[in-house]
């Protein structure tokens, strides 16, 4: 075998690892290990946050979201006379 491991059981812990150990005829380390096992094909595997719609635009342009040259007058609309204004906040 490989690793030792080391656990702070609390006496309720150990009792219940003694009596499935004697109950089964297997070493208290058999049991952690099987214990182990179980419980990794009982835990469902996590899954990547998936964000709606990531990666299914393709606007053609690579820097897209790293050149500042293609935010210029990004949140801002269009005022008569080529002035700017912000968009007020839940408008």
């Amino acid at each position: 075998m490989g690793t030792t491991v080391q656990a702070r059981l609390d006496s309720e812990t150990q009792a219940t690892l003694s009596r499935v150990a004697k109950r089964l005829g297997w070493s208290t380390s058999k049991v952690v290990r099987e214990g182990i096992h179980l419980l990794d094909k009982s835990v469902e595997p996590s899954h990547p946050i998936q964000i709606i719609g990531l990666g299914e635009f393709d606007s053609g342009i690579t820097d897209l979201a790293s050149n500042k040259k293609h935010l210029a007058g990004f949140g801002r609309s269009s005022m008569p006379g080529g002035k700017t204004r912000r968009k007020a906040m839940g408008h």
